[in-house]
C-alpha cells in the first residue's frame, strides 16, 4: 500500500506540473488504472533498441510495442518503429542489426515520443529490466519536451526475480535473462535484439507469469509495478 501511495502521489504532481498535454493526459489515465485487477487493464509491453546503456550519451534507435487486452496479445496490434538518431549507429550494428541506411525515413525522437506517449495512454507499460528502457524514454522526454518525467511500468525480470527469491534459490549469472526466464515457462526461443519480437516475448512471459502466480484474480496493476 505504501508503493501504491508513493506512486499515486508522484503522478498526481506531475499532472499539476506538467506542461504537455498529453503527457498529462498519460497520467491521469495511469493514475485511474492503478488499484484495478491487472486482467482488466489494458497492457502495452515495448521494447527499445539503443546504440549503447548510457541514456545522457546514447540513443534510441528502435523502439516495439505489443498490447495486451483482456489477457490476449493482440499481434494486429502491434507496431515497430525506426528513429533518426545524430551520428552513426556505430558498433551497435553488431547487436541489433540496425544500420545507418535503415534510418533514412525513420522518426525524428520527438515524433516517436509523440506517438509512443498516445499509444501507452490508456495502458499500463511492460518491459523486461525496466530501468533502462524507462530511463531513455524519461531522458527524450526531457530533452525534447523540456519535462523532467518519471514513468512506472510492469517489470517482468522484477516479477522472476521475486518469484526465485521465494522459491529460496540462487540466481545464477544470466538467469534473468528474458530468454532465460522464458525457458522456465516452456516459452519458444526467439531470436534476441529486435525491438517487436522483444516486446512480444516480454509479453508472453508477463502472462505465463501472472497464470503461475497463486490468487492471481487478486493482483491488482499496483502490486506489479515498480
Amino acid at each position: 500500500m505504501f508503493k501504491q501511495w508513493l506512486i499515486k502521489g508522484k503522478c498526481k504532481w506531475q499532472v499539476m506540473q506538467c506542461k504537455n498535454s498529453a503527457l498529462k493526459q498519460y497520467n491521469k489515465e495511469f493514475l485511474s488504472l492503478l488499484s484495478l485487477p491487472v486482467k482488466q487493464v489494458p497492457l502495452l509491453a515495448l521494447d527499445l533498441e539503443m546504440t549503447g546503456l548510457e541514456p545522457l550519451s546514447d540513443q534510441i534507435i528502435s523502439i516495439g510495442i505489443v498490447p495486451i487486452i483482456d489477457g490476449k496479445i493482440i499481434l494486429s496490434q502491434a507496431q515497430h518503429k525506426l528513429l533518426k538518431i545524430e551520428g552513426s549507429v556505430g558498433q551497435s550494428a553488431t547487436i541489433h542489426g540496425v544500420l545507418d541506411h535503415h534510418l533514412d525515413e525513420a522518426l525524428s525522437i520527438e515524433q516517436a515520443m509523440q506517438w509512443l506517449i498516445k499509444q501507452a495512454t490508456g495502458k499500463i507499460m511492460v518491459a523486461h529490466h525496466t530501468p533502462l528502457d524507462l530511463r531513455f524514454i524519461e531522458q527524450a522526454l526531457y530533452k525534447h519536451f523540456n519535462e523532467k518525467h518519471k514513468l512506472f511500468a510492469i517489470d517482468t525480470l522484477y516479477i522472476e526475480h521475486k518469484r526465485l527469491l521465494r522459491k529460496q534459490q540462487m540466481i545464477k549469472n544470466g538467469e534473468l535473462r528474458l530468454g532465460a526466464c522464458r525457458e522456465r515457462y516452456s516459452l519458444p526461443v526467439y531470436n534476441a535484439h529486435n525491438a517487436l519480437i522483444d516486446a512480444l516475448a516480454c509479453a508472453e512471459l508477463l502472462l505465463a507469469q501472472i497464470a503461475a502466480i497463486a490468487g492471481e484474480d487478486d493482483i491488482k496493476v499496483a502490486d506489479l509495478i515498480t
